[in-house]
């Protein structure tokens, strides 16, 4: 329509306009929100292309993606670079081995005897029906080998499909999923630009230090924010700034009234002056009285607390500094998530019954989301 009706100079306009949409809608997301569905079918398809293209099953394809790291160019280049080190160092035999032709086998592991439909092996021929222990352990039951101390077999989704109980199989399947997700660096691949993600539930992070979406702070000094949070740090430098050590046991102090007459709690129970931490039996009327201390001023004008006095300084100045900020980015971070509670029940509540008023679908509300993100949460 544009073309049609419009001068040169507009459509040239309104091209530039579309060429520009494009690229600041490219700029500002440079990911996309994969669901389950879409990585397991990108999964899938990586397993169909090894297998078909190396004449492997599905089972011997996916034990190979899994050993490099989901990577299809790896295996391939492995593959055909030496054939049978890969399959000595993965595990797949070339020529699998029949279980015996009996009625009942004996487990290599608990040594019990089982009906032949109820055990199974790999390839190996080493019958065996420890699976279910196995998966219990966690992602580590994906790389099963075979238990026979003499073997190397790999046990695949075969035998987990074929032995282990529906809870099992279904965690064995999630393993798998958080193997792709987590090995596969086709997958966490973000380009280039800013970190911040943002996922389909509204939550935002970061995806290079998995800290929540911080922009335009960089991650180191997030990481040195929240070590320092954490870190025990904070307490000595509270230490240092509030407390002196008892002269006997060492134990710090705190002396928040009073006079300068401190007694150490038990089991120390020694006495002494808070100013020089001189023992209190040497102090009287003479030297300053419960409320002054001249044989610490006298020390002092000849420098001998400089160090102490400017350490203790130093530790304060830090620990104001510090809960300066900390109660600021406390109360932030206490109205951001108030935000994101009134999000929360804007979608779930209010933007239903927005919707049947105006007579529209909720789709066509979307930009209320995104309106409310930017101005009271701030995510993007």
């Amino acid at each position: 329509m544009v073309n049609l009706l419009a001068t040169d100079d507009d459509k040239e306009k309104y091209s530039r306009y579309l060429l520009r949409s494009y690229i600041e809608d490219n700029r500002k997301l440079n990911y996309i929100v994969l669901g389950e569905a879409d990585i397991r079918h990108r999964q899938e398809e990586d397993i169909n292309r090894v297998s078909a293209v190396l004449s492997l099953s599905r089972v011997a394809a996916c034990i190979l993606l899994r050993h490099y790291n989901w990577s299809v160019s790896m295996v391939n280049d492995e593959w055909f670079a030496d054939e049978e080190n890969v399959r000595r160092v993965v595990g797949l035999l070339e020529k699998p081995i029949e279980l015996p032709n009996a009625r009942e086998l004996t487990c290599g592991i608990c040594f019990e005897n089982y009906p032949r439909d109820r055990i199974s092996s790999a390839a190996c021929g080493h019958p065996f029906c420890y699976i279910g222990t196995s998966i219990s352990d966690g992602p580590g039951s994906l790389s099963l080998r075979c238990p026979d101390p003499s073997c190397n077999a790999a046990v695949g989704q075969d035998m987990v499909n074929l032995l282990a109980t529906d809870d099992d199989k279904e965690k064995y399947s999630r393993y798998l999923l958080r193997s792709y997700i987590e090995d596969n660096r086709k997958v966490i691949n973000m380009g280039s630009g800013s970190y911040d993600v943002c996922c389909n539930c509204t939550y935002g992070f970061c995806w290079n230090s998995t800290e929540e979406a911080h922009r335009p702070v960089d991650c180191s000094t997030v990481a040195t924010w929240v070590l320092k949070n954490s870190a025990e740090s904070e307490n000595m430098n509270w230490i240092l700034a509030n407390s002196k050590p008892s002269p006997k046991c060492k134990r710090p102090i705190e002396k928040n009234q009073g006079c300068m007459h401190i007694t150490c709690t038990p089991r120390c129970k020694f006495e002494f002056c808070w100013l020089c931490l001189g023992a209190w039996s040497d102090h009287g009327e003479r030297t300053g009285g419960f409320y002054a201390c001249n044989r610490y001023e006298a020390a002092k004008q000849e420098g001998a607390y400089d160090e102490s006095e400017r350490r203790r300084e130093m530790a304060k100045n830090s620990l104001e500094r510090y809960t300066h900020y900390y109660e600021r980015w406390a109360t932030n971070q206490s109205s951001r998530q108030k935000a994101l509670a009134d999000l929360h029940s804007m979608q779930s509540e209010k933007l239903k019954k927005l919707s049947d008023r105006q007579s529209q679908p909720e789709s066509q509300l979307k930009f209320i989301t995104e309106a409310w993100l930017q101005w009271s949460v701030g995510e993007y």
